[in-house]
């Protein structure tokens, strides 16, 4: 029986990382306990001597429990630890694809943790030696770029997911809790051409009549605040409040007859726009190949200025008495119908990359309005219905640092043509009311603070319809 205990601290000494990781982890006290036991009393002495066991049943079982927690920890430990030089070999590679020179550390890899020496395992004579708490077991080897803890390590995997999350939440794929304001601005430039001919073609080969140019040129600028409520894990509800200054300059080629003379008139349109509330609610959380899956759902609400009834500015009328060209007295900041809008988000993070994708219906309601017509001379009262519209697009960030992030996309919007009713007679669609917007967009986010993210977003058109350009720039505050 004297012959049990040094058995048991020899099988425990063939472990001497055990010994080590427990007293940093702070769990050596119960080992340094036990370890204190090990050169017995006068009475333990003379209790062997009858014959008494040197530990009871119950001390063994705890010492078991206590190995098992500590292998758990040391497990859990390593995994961490080779995460986070995956991380940093990650972005020194990219470091060194930028400044082209090779890091000395993806050279010559050294390890994290130095290996402790192997003491001899003790005689069965011999008593087990007592734990020293104060001597730290684990050596941080002197290189930069790796973690020599857990704490710092987890640390490092925090600060790499801030940009992440920042990511997540521009695609509304993430929900913190709380309140966040979003302020942001943008700017759109449309410049739209287009050749008009009024008259016909002699012999195949001469126009008779006239020669128009007609140029559009717009530019747009939003203010948007925006609300964001967290109100679970899963749920969050947002609202969307958006004021608006538009300049339009039109121009018109054939002036009084002539094909060379040019006429220019300038309009201009601020106030609201259209308000939108929407919620998000997260159908399933990323796992394995299958992405974060959100749900979105909004209504438009027609608080801006319609574009029907707005009076006109005739400038030209011919011999006769047609309007030749007339401009509206002022523009519109919203398109004065109720819609609802549904669709998905989807992302999915492959180190060091995160891949999203969305996809959206958005259905107009029929509104009614007392002129339709543009021509100031005239007022037809009716019906209006736009189009209903899909919406898709797909992009790709990485997470530079753990700060910084940047991102390219590709988005298009397919709408319908609308269709228009005036009192008393049929449907109708609106010719050339159909439109396919596609945009490519490169995007930069950088956390100011720990709450507080600037997002900047450059889009260039791809089609027609679609703005030549767009800037916009918004800074999302956490409370």
């Amino acid at each position: 029986m004297n012959k049990q205990m040094p058995q048991g601290w020899a099988h425990r000494q063939k472990h001497p990382l055990t010994v080590a990781l427990a007293g940093a982890l702070g769990l050596s006290m119960p080992v340094a306990v036990l370890a204190q036991e090990a050169p017995p009393s006068e009475p333990d002495k003379d209790s062997q001597a009858q014959g008494a066991p040197g530990i009871s049943a119950a001390d063994a079982a705890e010492v078991q429990q206590l190995l098992q927690e500590l292998e758990a920890l040391k497990a859990s430990y390593a995994s961490e630890l080779r995460r986070l030089r995956e991380l940093d070999m990650q972005i020194q590679a990219l470091n060194a694809r930028v400044t082209g020179r090779v890091p000395q550390s993806l050279q010559q890899q050294a390890p994290v943790v130095a290996a402790q020496p192997q003491a001899p395992a003790p005689t069965a004579s011999s008593p087990p030696p007592a734990v020293q708490t104060s001597t730290p077991p684990l050596t941080r080897v002197p290189q930069a770029g790796y973690a020599g803890t857990a704490a710092e390590a987890q640390a490092a995997q925090e600060r790499e997911a801030r940009s992440v999350e920042d990511v997540k939440e521009q695609q509304h794929a993430l929900f913190r809790g709380g309140f966040t304001l979003e302020n942001g601005i943008s700017y759109n430039r449309y410049d739209r051409k287009q050749l008009s001919l009024n008259g016909f073609l002699a012999l195949d080969a001469i126009f008779l009549g006239n020669i128009a140019i007609e140029n559009v040129e717009s530019d747009t600028l939003v203010y948007e605040s925006s609300l964001r409520w967290g109100v679970s894990p899963r749920l969050t509800l947002n609202a969307n409040v958006p004021f608006i200054a538009r300049k339009t300059v039109y121009q018109k080629g054939g002036a009084g007859g002539s094909a060379a003379a040019i006429a220019q008139e300038t309009t201009t349109g601020t106030g609201i726009g259209d308000v939108n509330f929407g919620v998000n609610y997260k159908l399933f959380g990323e796992n394995g190949w299958r992405p974060d899956g959100v749900l979105n759902v909004s209504v438009t609400a027609p608080t801006g200025r319609e574009p029907y009834g707005i009076p006109w500015r005739i400038l030209e009328r011919d011999d006769d008495d047609f309007i030749r060209f007339a401009v509206p007295e002022e523009q519109p900041t919203g398109n004065g119908l109720w819609q609802a809008n549904i669709g998905m988000s989807f992302v999915k993070t492959t180190d060091p990359a995160i891949i999203f994708g969305n996809i959206g219906y958005t259905r107009s309601f029929t509104g009614s309005f007392d002129d339709l017509d543009n021509s100031p001379d005239t007022i037809n009262p009716g019906k209006v219905r736009l189009g209903d519209a899909f919406s898709i697009g797909a992009g790709v960030a990485f997470a530079f640092n753990e700060r910084t992030s940047f991102s390219m996309s590709v988005s298009a919007r397919l709408a319908a043509r609308a269709r228009m009713r005036y009192e008393g007679a049929e449907w109708a669609k609106v010719i050339g009311s159909d439109a396919t917007a596609a945009m490519f967009n490169l995007g930069v986010t950088h956390a100011l603070t720990r709450r507080t993210t600037v997002v900047g977003m450059l889009g260039i058109g791809l089609t027609p319809d679609a703005p030549d350009f767009s800037f916009s720039l918004k800074v999302p505050i956490g409370f």
